[in-house]
Formats: structure tokens, sequence, C-alpha cells
């Protein structure tokens, strides 16, 4: 059994250049695929073109990692503390970033052992659900914010309810000793049926003493924190 593990820990899978290079070039080719499934599914300011690069970097590099690890567990085993003291701080912007990150690895742990067929047909597959789906945006809201003074309240809350026909939702209302700010949501349909009549919401809010602004936000997803 000790020898067991002795030859276990020592083992070493030796590649030549041939399949290095082999390896690493099936991994940029389809780390290319998910460069261009990236620009393809981002727009606006969603999209990143240091983080699209990344990608295609990331795949490389774990493709690397897995090539220098082979079948040697003791390897793996440092190169898994070494790879524990990194900290990534870098907020996500879009929750569909971390689906590419997650491609970008599976795909350079397959090239890395040499599984060309799993990664090549698995990214063919994610290509396509992410091309037909990745463009999907969350459109179908609208933020209204208003901004007065805190003895104005009820007149601006009377004014938005009446005017969207009860149709919104206060989510927000923050307040001071001196002035209140209201947050509704707002169906879009609903928005743009009250937005077709004579008046607008802003000038029937403007029209109220002490507003000091009104503010109408389109929320999708190229407005992210």
């Amino acid at each position: 059994m000790r020898n067991y593990l002795i030859n276990l820990l020592q083992q070493v899978q030796s590649l030549d250049m041939t399949g290095i290079i082999s390896q690493l070039i099936v991994a940029a080719v389809i780390g290319f695929v998910i460069y261009l499934s990236y620009y393809l599914s981002h727009s606006g300011t969603v999209y990143s073109r240091k983080f699209n690069v990344s990608l295609v970097v990331l795949t490389i590099l774990t493709t690397l990692v897995m090539t220098a690890i082979g079948n040697n567990v003791a390897l793996s085993l440092g190169m898994v503390g070494a790879l524990s003291i990194v900290r990534f701080r870098t907020a996500v912007k879009d929750s569909r970033d971390t689906i590419y990150i997650f491609w970008a690895v599976v795909v350079g742990l397959a090239c890395g052992v040499g599984d060309y067929i799993t990664a090549g047909a698995g990214s063919a597959m994610v290509f396509l659900v992410l091309f037909v789906l990745g463009r999907i945006k969350n459109e179908n809201r609208m933020i209204l914010i208003v901004r007065g003074a805190r003895s104005t309240d009820k007149r601006i809350m009377s004014v938005v309810t009446d005017y969207f026909k009860r149709r919104v939702d206060l989510r927000v209302k923050n307040t001071t000793e001196d002035s209140v700010e209201l947050i509704y949501e707002i169906p879009r349909n609903v928005y743009r049926k009250a937005s077709a009549g004579t008046n607008s919401v802003e000038d029937l809010l403007y029209e109220i003493e002490h507003i000091q602004y009104v503010n109408i936000v389109t929320q999708d997803d190229d407005i992210s924190s």
C-alpha cells in the first residue's frame, strides 16, 4: 500500500511538444469561439473588451495548468494550494459573465486532458444557447424617482397613483428632516399607455411646490451595479 501511494504521488504524465502545442491551439480556437459568443450576446455598456480578451487567455491558462499537472497527484495538490491564495475582487457587472468564466475554465480543463470532443461539442451547444437567449434583456420596467419637500409626499403619491391608474409599486421611500425621495417601479406598457395622453407625469409633478427633480430610468441590463 505504501509503495502504491508513493508511485501514485510520483507518477508523471509526459507529453511531447506536439501534444502540448495541439492542446494549446485547440484551447485558443475554442477561446476565440467564446470571445465571439460574448461579443454577439453583449451590447452597450455591459460589453467589456478587456473582459472578453481575458476569457480567451483564461481558457489557454487553464489548459496550460492541466497540461503541467497531468496525472501527478502531488503537483495537483501543490497547484491547488498555490492558487488558493489568489483573491478575485473584481465585481461582475452582468450575471452572464459568470457563465462565460465557467465556460472558459471547463474548456481549459477538457483541452488540458486532451478531451477535444467534449470541449468542442459542449462549446457548440453553449454557443447556440447563448446566441439564441443571450441577447434577452430585462426591459419591461421603468423607474420613476421623485424628490421634493417632505410635506409634499402625500401629494406626490396621489399624483403618481392617479396618473398610472394605481398600477405602480412604491419600492423605496427615503426621507430626511426636510425632504422625501420616492422611487416607483412601473411596467413599461403601463408607462407607455399613460404617457400617450396630453400631460406627462413630469408636468403634473412639477406643478407641486418644492419638487426638486423627477427622474425616469429604463431598468435593463445596461444599468449594472
